[in-house]
């Protein structure tokens, strides 16, 4: 494995914490995130830069960027937030099917969109986050 690719919708929040911390643990892995819906060069949200940071991560440099086929088929593993997100990446890139999880598949659980919610649902949204790439690291250290 060499690419992971971190989806979220708008890839100013979900993506970008998970991608920092997927690449806190994985410095050997290119990770990137991208968005179904980003408005390109929006940067990450300040509730998700003030708790990557408080972990010691830098965010605050990240700009989002619209998820795009040649992403998608250059990463080994794609990783999103619920199960629409899922449909919604195989149905646009479909040579991508059997590569598309969801971050938190392991949990069996979708992760809620933090976006204009107060920092309780950013919290939320992290620890799920957590468990996720916790889990995502066990098997891929298995690989």
């Amino acid at each position: 494995m060499k690419s992971i690719l971190v989806v979220c919708e708008g890839n100013i929040c979900r993506s970008p914490m998970a991608q920092a911390l997927l690449q806190q643990a994985l410095p050997a892995l290119h990770v990137h995130s991208a968005g179904l819906g980003a408005l390109g060069g929006f940067p990450a949200g300040e509730t998700a830069v003030q708790l990557m940071a408080a972990r010691g991560l830098a965010i605050s440099a990240h700009r989002a960027r619209q998820i795009t086929r040649a992403l998608c088929i250059d990463s080994d593993l794609v990783l999103v937030m619920d199960t629409e997100q899922r449909q919604r990446v195989e149905a646009l890139y479909p040579q991508v099917r059997g590569r598309v999880f969801r971050l938190a598949e392991p949990l069996k659980q979708d992760i809620p969109d933090p976006y204009r919610q107060g920092e309780l649902a950013f919290r939320e949204a992290l620890a799920l986050i957590d468990a996720g790439t916790t889990a995502w690291l066990r098997r891929i250290e298995r690989l």
